[in-house]
């Protein structure tokens, strides 16, 4: 695993869109999160290499809305320690439930989260048919559904 540092964005950071568009096309969900969640930055050296969000969503729940890394970075264990980072984090917050959504075709974001302790809690049929404006497929999978995942903290 290569030496990642996590950190809180700064409130006068610019916000890394780029990389938050590679876990989700909607500038407007994306807008809407970040304005009610925290922003965690993993950085190599000064370089910000992935990003996450968690926000509050009921008493003693946490969601982590975004979690992406850079595609160079990508299968290196970034992704792992920045779910468990989220995790310790929401810890800290007192959540008892951290939550966490994916695609239906996203077949390796839902097994990271499994590896860190997730399991699957229900399933939001036609999720991205209704919410999202252009058709999304990855893994040669049509996104139609949301996987809801969750871990007791």
């Amino acid at each position: 695993m290569v030496d990642v540092c996590i950190k809180k964005l700064k409130e006068n950071v610019n916000i890394p869109y780029n990389l938050l568009f590679l876990a989700d096309d909607s500038k407007e969900a994306i807008e809407d999160y970040i304005k009610r969640g925290t922003c965690y930055g993993a950085y190599i050296g000064h370089e910000i290499v992935g990003i996450y969000v968690i926000l509050k969503t009921r008493p003693f729940t946490m969601e982590l809305v975004n979690i992406a890394v850079k595609k160079q970075y990508q299968n290196k264990g970034i992704g792992k320690k920045m779910v468990l980072d989220a995790i310790t984090k929401s810890r800290l917050k007192n959540a008892k439930i951290l939550e966490v959504c994916t695609g239906n075709c996203g077949i390796s974001q839902i097994a990271l989260y499994q590896k860190c302790g997730f399991r699957i809690t229900g399933i939001d049929r036609d999720y991205f048919k209704q919410h999202y404006k252009e058709k999304i497929i990855e893994n040669g999978i049509e996104c139609m559904d949301m996987v809801r995942l969750s871990i007791n903290l």
